[in-house]
Parts: C-alpha cells; structure tokens; sequence
C-alpha cells in the first residue's frame, strides 16, 4: 500500500540529501516535499532529486502553510495514509512503521520524544522542554488526549480524518489547531515512541518567536483563539495558567 511522506523544508541544505537517501529505502512511500521559500542551496537540490512531488513557496509562509498544502495534496491524490516529518535529521526514519501501524486503528498518531526516554540521544533546550510541558498539559485537560509531546513534527495521519479539519494556522502554533480540532471532530488519537534528538541547539524558530516568553504567549494565544472558535472555551477556562 503507497502512502506519502511530506517533508516541509527551509534551508535545509546542510541534512536534506541524507534525509532523502534514508526515505528512498521505503519503496512504498511517495515523497512530496514543500519547500518554504528557502534561501540556501535547497532550490539546487531540489532540481536533481527524484521525489513524487516538490511544491514550491516563492517566499516563506510558514510551517503549517507547508504541512496544509501537504495535506492537500495527500487528499486530492487520494492516499490512505501521510507522514509528516522535518528534513533536520532530527527525525528518524526507521520509526515510520510504527506510525503506519497504529494508523490501522487510529485517526493520529504522533510521534513522542518523551514516551520513552531510553530512546533519547541528548537533552531538548531546557525552555523549549517547559514551553512543551506547558502547553501539553493544557491541551491534554483541554483535549482529553494523554498527549506526552504536542509539537512533535513526526506524525502519521489518516488522510479521510484530515478532511474533517479546517487548519488554517500558518505558523508554528499549528499543532495546536491540530490537535484542538481533532478533539472536537472527535478523531482517535495515540502515540508512538521516537528518539529525542537535537542536532542544532542554536535554531530559533527561523528568528520568530526566540523568547521562551513571546513563544510561549503565541502558543496559549493560538489555543484560546481555537478553542473560542470551536466552542472549548469553557475548558480552556478551567485550566490553571
């Protein structure tokens, strides 16, 4: 059974040719890579690689502009199932079957960091780990998932539940919306095991958002515009700042 993989990309010459030399190995698997208006050496790259489909941005729009318009085309090729992960080798491929996997009995399932911390090959920025903390612990009260990592770009979906979502956040408050909507669409959620890996401690969010403090504000101010939209407000209230 094929199913896609999305690779949202932004300057990523440095990891994005080893990335792409571990994915040929799934024979079964469609790669469809959006590049976000890189800057670097990618546009090279990407003009001698054989992948199913590259979408280009001709300046940058944001990370969860690339995943949605992944999305789209994942539904308008009709695909069953759809990976998402990121192409800074902090992503280990070999953990894409345990996505498929539970796709047979899941809507979602995401990749954690922090399920198993055997599998941890070093530790995450210490704010960007409480800024997770945080922001998992409102959204499992809020959601009722028993989420342990919500913004791990490794993800695998069923492509029918994505139709039943409305995403239309751009930037990197998007897993929020995800997982908001999925709550409220009523789509099954779990997670699947993954290494923590940080290969670049010194990335910031491509200059947005480098203050644990103005990221931290953006993330609940994305979940409380959510949530007010979808009606979880009355929750969201209930969850302690």
């Amino acid at each position: 059974m094929r199913f896609t993989i999305i690779l949202p990309v932004y300057n990523e010459a440095a990891s994005l040719e080893r990335v792409l030399g571990k994915l040929s190995e799934f024979k079964e698997a469609d790669v469809v890579i959006v590049d976000d208006g890189s800057t670097d050496a990618t546009p090279s790259i990407l003009e001698r690689v054989k992948v199913k489909a590259i979408l280009r941005h001709p300046e940058n729009q944001g990370y969860g502009r690339s995943l949605m318009d992944g999305f789209d085309f994942a539904k308008a090729n009709d695909y069953r199932y759809c990976v998402t992960m990121d192409a800074d080798e902090q992503h280990e491929p070999g953990f894409i079957p345990c996505l498929l996997e539970k796709l047979g009995q899941f809507d979602i399932v995401s990749g954690s960091r922090y399920l198993n911390p055997l599998l941890s090959a070093g530790a995450p920025p210490p704010e960007r780990l409480e800024v997770n903390r945080i922001i998992t612990e409102r959204l499992r009260q809020v959601t009722g998932y028993a989420l342990t990592d919500s913004f791990c770009g490794f993800k695998g979906y069923r492509v029918e539940s994505l139709r039943k979502l409305q995403l239309t956040e751009t930037n990197y408050g998007f897993p929020i919306q995800v997982w908001l909507q999925a709550a409220k669409a009523g789509l099954t959620v779990t997670e699947c095991a993954v290494p923590l890996i940080y290969k670049d401690h010194s990335r910031n969010f491509n200059n947005q958002f480098a203050d644990r403090d103005e990221r931290l504000n953006h993330y609940l101010q994305v979940m409380e515009k959510e949530a007010a939209a979808l009606g979880l407000s009355s929750s969201l209230s209930s969850v302690k700042k």
